[in-house]
């Protein structure tokens, strides 16, 4: 099938999308977590809950000194694509954002991430 919208009204649709499955999927993660008698064994699926510990580290506990300390600290630049009807647009759908960021980082390595 061929899609005939523009690639901005793609976007939008396909934003919407994505957050209508997450939506569904922390609704299903909820139950799961939430109520023991939730069944687990699906046609071709089996649902395991399975707990990790680990030690992280945690700057926000470090000496304020060392915290506020210029050369312990790096900038961060966020460059954000919104999708959004415009004055013409019919129907309205939800706005939703993602982000590309790109850590300034001295070897100039970059890293995507997209926003929920």
């Amino acid at each position: 099938m061929f899609d005939h919208r523009s690639p901005a009204d793609e976007l939008a649709h396909i934003r919407a999308e994505i957050a209508r499955l997450k939506r569904r999927e922390a609704q299903l993660r909820e139950a799961y977590l939430t109520q023991p008698g939730m069944p687990r064994l699906g046609r071709w699926t089996k649902v395991e809950i399975v707990t990790h510990s680990r030690q992280i580290f945690e700057p926000r506990l470090l000496p304020e000194d060392i915290r506020l300390d210029p050369a312990f600290q790096r900038e961060k630049v966020t460059r954000l694509l919104r999708t959004m009807p415009h004055a013409r647009a019919g129907r309205h759908l939800p706005p939703l954002v993602a982000s590309e960021q790109i850590s300034a980082a001295p070897q100039g390595e970059m890293s995507i991430l997209a926003a929920h």
